[in-house]
């Protein structure tokens, strides 16, 4: 009980978020580590952290006036302090591990740049790929807030067009950096662009909608209430809309059984890529403004809580299933495999929990203390 008052649950403007992290995590695991119910379904899930990101890191920083007249010590700090220090302990446990100490094995995977060539094996941490894809994003944010403020945020698209172009020529070259095309919209940043600016849509539109006038004195439960007042939205469609676009979009895809047959690649890409972010912005949207039975289900602190973790969670569970579960677990449930899951689900959480209560907190707020940024963003 101590401990989790100092981790401020329930304390975000839009907790239905908070806890769309912990849905996407999950839905991660279970992919990994699926129950056995007959026919194994194989979806991919990244679009919901994807357009999150691209809404967070815009709702938080796109009026940021340090960062907007060019001082980004802050928000590059503080994207150190979220991402780095977790990565950085899990991927030296995963190469301790393997036992695989070759330098350019360890510079790639350090540097976080393994995921920009077609070598899995070069990878400790199979789903880091998509941490390379968010660093991307977090270098090039600023650059598209101030393509948006100068121009306007088609010009920001474009340029997210015209960088997938040049990942594309690159990928054509008879090297394993970006190595064809299939890989660039698998997983590069250039190829989940959309999905990021899926997001970026969202956050203008938040943010131009929220005019409740910033006052230092208000208490934050009170300023939150006021900013969700501002964006409220009568009914439910936007939510009813976004689950069934999304469950449409992800039908397809199962039914087709697209994502594991080559031959049908640019019918997987275009709707996991480019057609599925926009129902789940919508999602999005209704969970921020409507009160429906979804929001508040996401908005629970248990929840919260495993929002909080997810990072962690998603980058542990595959050494958890590999190097714990596999050959320490499982001989004990071999006749029920699915308590065996739900057993390595279970351990996992409590892991990626431990993590970030004694670690991942902790020294997120040290690095922020050293190099003089108090922000909480």
């Amino acid at each position: 009980m101590g401990i989790f008052p100092s981790l401020k649950l329930g304390n975000e403007r839009y907790p239905a978020l908070t806890g769309i992290r912990a849905v996407g995590a999950a839905a991660v695991f279970f992919v990994h580590l699926p129950f056995q119910l007959g026919h194994v379904i194989v979806i991919d899930v990244m679009a919901l952290f994807f357009v999150l990101s691209g809404f967070l890191i815009f709702y938080l920083y796109y009026d940021d006036a340090a960062v907007n007249a060019g001082r980004l010590k802050q928000y590059f700090v503080n994207r150190f302090a979220r991402i780095y220090p977790v990565y950085f302990l899990l991927v030296t446990i995963a190469i301790v591990l393997r036992h695989d100490f070759r330098p350019l094995f360890l510079f790639k995977n350090y540097t976080l740049t393994h995921a920009f060539f077609n070598n899995i094996y070069d990878r400790a941490i199979q789903p880091s790929w998509s941490v390379t894809v968010e660093e991307c994003f977090y270098l090039l944010a600023p650059l598209f807030m101030y393509l948006i403020k100068k121009i306007n945020f088609i010009a920001a698209l474009v340029l997210g067009a015209l960088l997938l172009g040049i990942a594309l020529l690159i990928s054509t070259l008879p090297i394993s950096l970006l190595h064809g095309a299939r890989f660039v919209f698998s997983v590069t940043f250039f190829g989940h662009f959309f999905e990021f600016f899926c997001g970026i849509f969202l956050a203008l539109v938040v943010l131009k909608k929220e005019k409740c006038p910033q006052k230092s004195q208000r208490p934050a439960e009170e300023q939150n209430e006021c900013y969700r007042s501002a964006v409220a939205l009568p009914g439910i469609k936007y939510t009813l809309s976004g689950v069934a676009g999304i469950i449409i979009a992800m039908g397809v895809l199962v039914i087709s059984n697209n994502m594991n047959d080559p031959n049908q690649a640019t019918q997987f890409f275009l709707i996991n890529n480019f057609i599925l972010p926009v129902p789940v912005a919508v999602l999005y949207y209704g969970l921020i403004g409507e009160k429906t039975f979804l929001a508040r289900l996401l908005s629970f602190k248990w929840m919260g809580l495993l929002g909080r973790t997810s990072y962690a969670f998603y980058l542990v569970h595959m050494i958890m299933i590999e190097s714990v579960a596999a050959p320490f677990i499982l001989p004990y449930f071999k006749s029920t495999p699915n308590f065996y899951v739900v057993i390595v689900f279970i351990l996992t959480q409590l892991v990626a929990f431990c993590i970030y209560a004694f670690y991942e907190q902790p020294l997120n707020k040290w690095i922020r203390k050293k190099y003089g940024v108090s922000s909480t963003k």
